[in-house]
Order: C-alpha cells, then sequence, then structure tokens
C-alpha cells in the first residue's frame, strides 16, 4: 500500500475528550505505518499540542497545507464541507459519532462516498433520517489502543475502589448520588474528568488500579480493556453492569446512547448494579473486548476504506453542477441552525435588555424607599426636637405658676 496523505477534520482539537481523542489515536496509527495524517480545526488546543509533539502537522488554516491530501477523513460537517471546498478534487469519508449532535449532523455530497456510524443509532440516523444508501454506510464502532491499555491483575472477590471516569460528571449531578451509593456500600470513590477540574491525561496508568469504574463511551471502553468491572452511566442516565452477556450488546450502542442509559439516577438502583460486580465475568467481559475492539483491527478496515474511496473517485469525478446543488442543499439545512441561533440569540437579547430594565426600575424605587427614609427620619428627628422645646417650654410655665403661688 502506497503512503496516502489523509487529512482529518474535526471541531476542536483541545481538550482530551471524544473526537478529539479518536483523531489523536487514529493520526498516530497511520504516522506509525508510514502515512502522511494532518490534523484540520479551527479551534486548538492540548491534542492539537499532544499531535504537533508527535511530528503530526496541525492547521487552523486550509491554505497553510500546500499538498493535496489524497483523502478527506471527515469529522463534523462544517469542518469536513470546508475542507472538501478546499480541495475540490479530494474524496472523503464522513464519520457519524452522535445520534443526536448538530455537529454530527450527515451531509450528503457527491465526494463523501462513505459514511461510518459510530453505533447503531448513529447508523439510522444515516440510513433511516439522512437518506444515505446503505451501501454506502458501514458500521465502525470505537476502538482503544491496546498496547496501552494493558489488562490490570485479577480483580479481588469483592470491590474496594471504585472511579468515575467521565468528563461530564460534576458534584451538582449525578456524582453526587454514586457518591451516596459507594459510601453506602463501603466503596473509596475517586473522580477523574474535565467536570470536577481533574482531568487526566494518561488513564492507561491508572485504570489498572481500581476495581470498578462508572463510565460511558470511549472510557467504559478503556476501563474495560482494562480489566475493570464496569457501570455505564452518563449524564443522560444509568445503565446497567457491562457483562460478558450484554458487551456486544453495549458495544453495539458505544456503551452509553440514549438506549442503554434509560434509567433516573437513584442510590437504589446504583447499589443494584454495584452488587451484580463478579471478578470473573467482569475479566471474561475484558477478554472479549480485547479479541474485537483493538485500534490496528480498526486502522486495517479504515485504510481499505481510504484505498476504495481514492479508487472510486478516480474513474467516477462528481461535475460542478451536482456538487453546487449539493452545496446548495447543505447551506439550506444550516441555515435553519443559523437562523433558530440568531431567533434564540435575539430572546436573549430582549431577556437582557428587560432585565436592565427591571434593575433600573427597582434602583428608582430603591432610590424612593431611600428618599421617603431620609424624610422620615427628617421628620422623626423634627418631631422629637418639637416635642423637647414643648417639654421646656411646660415645665418653664409650671415654675412660673408654682412661684406666683408661694407668694
Amino acid at each position: 500500500m502506497r503512503p496516502l496523505r489523509v487529512l482529518i477534520t474535526n471541531n476542536t482539537l483541545g481538550p482530551r475528550a471524544g473526537t478529539e481523542l479518536y483523531v489523536y489515536d487514529l493520526a498516530l496509527a497511520l504516522l506509525e505505518r508510514g502515512h502522511q495524517p494532518v490534523a484540520y480545526s479551527n479551534v486548538l488546543g492540548q491534542v492539537a499540542d499532544e499531535l504537533r509533539a508527535a511530528t503530526v502537522p496541525v492547521i487552523d488554516q486550509l491554505d497553510s497545507l500546500t499538498i493535496t491530501p489524497d483523502i478527506i477523513h471527515g469529522h463534523h460537517h462544517l469542518e469536513a464541507m470546508t475542507a472538501l471546498m478546499h480541495f475540490p478534487d479530494t474524496p472523503a469519508i464522513l464519520f457519524c459519532h452522535s445520534w443526536r449532535h448538530w455537529a454530527e449532523m450527515p451531509v450528503r455530497f457527491p465526494r463523501i462516498r462513505r459514511y461510518l456510524a459510530m453505533n447503531q443509532p448513529t447508523y439510522n440516523r444515516l440510513t433511516c433520517e439522512s437518506g444515505v444508501p446503505p451501501e454506502q454506510v458501514e458500521w465502525l464502532p470505537n476502538f482503544v489502543d491496546l498496547k496501552r491499555f494493558q489488562p490490570r491483575a485479577a480483580l479481588p472477590a469483592h470491590p474496594t475502589r471504585a472511579l468515575v471516569f467521565s468528563n461530564h460528571a460534576t458534584e451538582a449531578g449525578y456524582l453526587r448520588i454514586i457518591r451516596a451509593a459507594c459510601d453506602r456500600a463501603g466503596l473509596q470513590l475517586d473522580v477523574f474528568g474535565l467536570g470536577v477540574g481533574n482531568p487526566i491525561s494518561q488513564p492507561w496508568e491508572v485504570l489498572r488500579e481500581y476495581d470498578l469504574v462508572f463510565a460511558s463511551g470511549r472510557s467504559a471502553l478503556e476501563a474495560l480493556a482494562s480489566g475493570v468491572a464496569v457501570v455505564v452511566c452518563n449524564a443522560f442516565g444509568l445503565g446497567p453492569m457491562v457483562t460478558a452477556a450484554q458487551v456486544d450488546e453495549l458495544r453495539s450502542y458505544n456503551f452509553g446512547s440514549m438506549s442503554t442509559v434509560g434509567r433516573p439516577f437513584n442510590v437504589d438502583q446504583v447499589m443494584v448494579e454495584i452488587a451484580r460486580y463478579s471478578a470473573d465475568d467482569a475479566a471474561e467481559a475484558s477478554r472479549r473486548i480485547r479479541a474485537v475492539a483493538g485500534l490496528d483491527a480498526t486502522v486495517d478496515r479504515m485504510l481499505d476504506l481510504y484505498n476504495d474511496v481514492v479508487s472510486e473517485q478516480q474513474h467516477s469525478v462528481s461535475t460542478a453542477a451536482e456538487e453546487s446543488r449539493a452545496v446548495a442543499v447543505y447551506l439550506r439545512q444550516v441555515s435553519d441552525k443559523v437562523k433558530a441561533s440568531g431567533a434564540v440569540q435575539h430572546a436573549l437579547d430582549v431577556s437582557r435588555a428587560e432585565m436592565l430594565q427591571l434593575r433600573y426600575d427597582y434602583s428608582l424605587v430603591e432610590l424612593d424607599n431611600r428618599a421617603a427614609a431620609a424624610a422620615l427620619n427628617t421628620a422623626s428627628r423634627e418631631l422629637v426636637e418639637v416635642r423637647q422645646t414643648m417639654t421646656w417650654r411646660i415645665r418653664q410655665r409650671l415654675k412660673g405658676w408654682i412661684r406666683a403661688v408661694h407668694r
């Protein structure tokens, strides 16, 4: 296989989160195999710095890339379409990571020749809502770097250390319920994630120190590969303990879609899942994940898709008219969101103006109250002075009458 120049787009390359880390792992795997990945986003940060440190070029302006890529690996429609417009002869694949996020909206465009779905709901989004022909769609589930995430020693018969591993867990949210359940179960609980101000850059070094992890998505997958028992949960609700019998099904939903975390959080339900802990079953679930979810197998399939798409582009070129009509449809889709955002912003501006008016009115009332209070204080002081004067005059008159009587 000849080396490929692969332009990978993402909405951000900032904090260590889901698609950002997907880009990071994919780019390094491509680089290791002799290919030439380049990462593009207009929001750069920590992950961009880590990519550059690994000698992967990172750009926030497409003009900076003077070598035409062989293929665009698109995440998020705005960035993917920007790249497609900038490189008019380059084909693309578009990866859909989410059922609901607007940034993951599938785009129909002639040079997008394959659509990849992270899980079953995103496959349905592509084929049942967005009109993408099934022959162009492939389910390619999440992966884990098995070289870094090594399995821990055998789990104890009863768990003692637990971890909430999520960027979205906060003390004001479901974390307090998990904390209460762990207290009741006698588990020491730690928390890693942006939501509590405690992010972790090398989770493979610490996951193996825990017996039980509460996580979803990529975090759950990494914990499973590390040989830890996992309860699926996130801000949307509580899911099950991952068992060997359920691991394939839960993986098809990326360990955390709405289909798997539909139960509301309460302490009793969390206690039920903790009670399902089984060291032997967790070890079997980990073995299953390590057999099917490795990074290398995913990159193998990705490279096959890249070459298929590049070959198709050489034999079937879309016309300018076809691409223009596709862009028009895309802009029509985007305009709804932009206008809705404008309406929301207008409503916020009106609310702010009304709030300022209320504050102004309140200030006037407060000033009136202060003026009234000052006037009342003045009147009270004057009344005291009058009383004192009258009392003095009455006393003087009484003294005069008394002197007159004694005469």
